[in-house]
């Protein structure tokens, strides 16, 4: 087969149209149209189905656009790795990780990282949805449980749980709930139950909802929880980790709290060698370990 059609019929069934993959190519709509057809006419097979709203792939065309996906996803990992210096960190990395503990732990510490590492390129992909890492979404991922697909070296980092806070002027105001039953005259600000979250926090929440809260405010992640709380809207449902930098936040009925969530780094085995892999491991390690120690010190001061 030609390298070069298979590229064109890569980008087009990901693309899902002739133009779009044109313009990724930077080729005219007309010179990808006749790619596509040269390459079905030497493979004596139709590889989509047109239809106005785009392209489709035939059986056939899945069979190939897999075997493209694979090539391509080699293809990435080898260009990583030659990409990678033997003594210096530089180039992208791609970071997935929930919105919540992207922006509320992990970004603030960014800076030292670009310290360390000024050529370092950071991608930082915050979502719920877990990427999938082997498919190259991604170059490593920091997730609320331990990755299920094949492939991958992945490392604990630490533990979370999920508690009741709320700002001092607040509680000030509005005074301090004893009981679970005094949540009934507060505000809750929490994720809804219906989005996408870790399982202890959501069963958290139900369990907080039975306690027949009339006044509810769900946002469908950890940072607007916060703003909510910072902002005196409510009490709210945060991971414990945002008290380090956010130390004003009073912790309520701290009797109360979720089950242990595991924090799991993860890339894939392909990129086991890569520096700049390595440089991002390390650092989060070590804040990790800065992180816990600081936590212990607090608590052996109080």
């Amino acid at each position: 087969m030609d390298w070069d059609k298979l590229r064109i019929f890569h980008a087009v069934a990901d693309a899902g149209s002739l133009t779009h993959a044109g313009d990724t190519l930077h080729l005219s709509q007309s010179a990808v149209s006749r790619q596509i057809r040269a390459l079905e006419e030497s493979l004596n097979t139709t590889l989509f189905h047109r239809h106005a709203r785009g392209l489709i792939l035939t059986e056939q065309g899945e069979l190939l656009f897999d075997a493209t996906k694979s090539m391509n996803r080699r293809l990435e990992a080898a260009s990583a790795r030659i990409r990678d210096s033997e003594e210096e960190v530089f180039g992208e990395l791609r970071v997935t990780t929930t919105t919540g503990f992207g922006t509320l732990w992990l970004a603030p510490r960014l800076p030292k990282l670009y310290e360390q590492y000024p050529d370092l390129k950071i991608d930082l992909m915050l979502e719920e949805r877990v990427l999938d890492l082997p498919m190259r979404e991604a170059d490593v991922a920091i997730r609320m449980k331990e990755p299920s697909q094949a492939d991958l070296i992945r490392k604990r980092l630490m533990s979370v749980r999920m508690r009741l806070y709320a700002s001092p002027d607040y509680l000030e105001k509005y005074g301090t709930p004893q009981t679970l039953a005094d949540m009934g005259q507060h505000r809750l600000i929490c994720q809804s139950p219906n989005s996408i979250q870790v399982s202890a926090g959501a069963t958290l929440v139900q369990h907080l909802l039975t306690q027949d809260i009339p006044h509810t405010f769900t946002v469908n992640n950890y940072f607007g929880v916060l703003q909510g709380i910072l902002n005196k809207i409510g009490i709210g449902v945060l991971p414990d980790y945002v008290t380090e930098d956010f130390p004003d936040l009073v912790r309520v009925l701290p009797d109360l709290e979720s089950g242990e969530v595991p924090v799991f780094l993860a890339y894939p085995e392909e990129l086991r060698q890569s520096k700049r892999i390595s440089a991002f491991r390390d650092f989060v390690q070590d804040e990790i370990f800065a992180h816990r120690r600081r936590i212990r010190d607090a608590s052996a001061a109080e």
